[in-house]
């Protein structure tokens, strides 16, 4: 039987029953990168000898800062917020801060419930993917109040003074992959996203601009039989199925606003059998995408698409908060617009 451990209720504590001094316990408790190797590594060991669990929020209460960067995306399951989110994870660590995420789960609601609860645990600043809701821009504004505000991914509905902004060009990224399209075969026709978010708008917005700069006239896929929503996937499948059911676009290329829609799309035209083996459409088919979501390469066949900058987004958007955190900057409000890469595949 298992000798039970020694419970330890505070610090101080801790510091009389594994030998280090409470300064320097503290000091790896905030960041165990601020403490020599061969110290963090006896702390460690000392510390599955006994039964103690820190208190992250009370040694903050008297503190002006409480160390906590919050980090709002609107879906956890979502792998390209999954992907952002570890870029922003790796980015914050080492400085001192540490990160609380919060998904409003594509809701007003939830939105509008995270920002409460990043304003009730004090936190030091904020990265948010909003939804772009009229709805919130209120809460918004009332929480750059408390502390800094770096929108990444999308932009709110409204404009909230003071923030930053770090997120794709998606006028870049959709032009890239358009006149590719053009290019190689025939002029894309598009399959919006809902709108959800400001990205639906910019995409379908930069779509139109293309295709009239090349001479060509924009074209979309009718998606009024499917209900919007964040479940692009299921999305993608309703509106092509019924459109390859009636023989409609089976010889066309879409290019759909992002790649969890083209997923969607691939898998209808492949239960009507538009796609041969080894890739190639048995028409003229060609589906693309945007985004370079992390299975966009595995899928059958493999999607055409503008790869995101996700990394580059995620550290970017750290950068920018910490220097209005620390007050290292007191310029103007910044907004980064990063290019994408086009990623050429089986699919179109």
């Amino acid at each position: 039987m298992l000798k039970p451990k020694q419970k330890i209720a505070t610090m101080t504590e801790l510091s009389e029953a594994i030998g280090i001094s409470r300064p320097t316990l503290s000091k790896y408790f905030q960041d165990p990168g601020a403490v020599r190797p061969s110290t963090s590594k006896k702390i460690e060991e000392r510390l599955s000898e006994v039964d103690y669990v820190y208190n992250f929020i009370a040694t903050r209460q008297n503190r002006k800062s409480s160390g906590l960067i919050g980090v709002v995306v609107p879906q956890y399951n979502d792998l390209f917020f999954a992907s952002l989110l570890e870029a922003i994870k790796k980015a914050i660590r080492g400085t001192g801060f540490t990160m609380i995420t919060q998904s409003s789960d594509g809701s007003a609601e939830g939105e509008l419930q995270a920002l409460s609860r990043l304003r009730s645990l004090g936190a030091d600043g904020a990265i948010i993917a909003p939804l772009g809701v009229d709805s919130s821009t209120e809460a918004l504004q009332m929480a750059i109040g408390d502390f800094p505000i770096v929108f990444a991914d999308s932009q709110p509905a409204e404009p909230i003074e003071g923030a930053d902004f770090v997120g794709t060009d998606n006028t870049q990224s959709i032009a890239s992959i358009v006149e590719y399209l053009c290019r190689t075969g025939d002029a894309p026709v598009f399959l919006s996203m809902p709108l959800v978010n400001s990205n639906a708008v910019e995409r379908r917005d930069a779509y139109v601009s293309k295709m009239t700069d090349l001479g060509f006239t924009p074209r979309f896929v009718d998606a009024a039989q499917v209900d919007a929503s964040w479940k692009f996937e299921a999305y993608g499948v309703g509106v092509m199925d019924a459109h390859f059911g009636r023989s409609h676009h089976i010889n066309d290329t879409i290019l759909c606003a992002n790649d969890r829609i083209a997923i969607g799309a691939i898998s209808a035209a492949n239960k009507h059998g538009l796609f041969a083996k080894g890739g190639d459409s048995a028409g003229g088919l060609r589906i693309a995408g945007h985004d370079d979501h992390p299975l966009s390469q595995y899928i059958y066949p493999a999607i055409t698409t503008a790869a995101q900058d996700v990394t580059g987004i995620g550290c970017d958007a750290v950068r920018l908060l910490l220097e209005q955190v620390r007050e290292e900057r007191t310029d103007n409000p910044v907004a980064i617009r990063k290019e994408a890469m086009l990623q050429i595949r089986a699919s179109a």
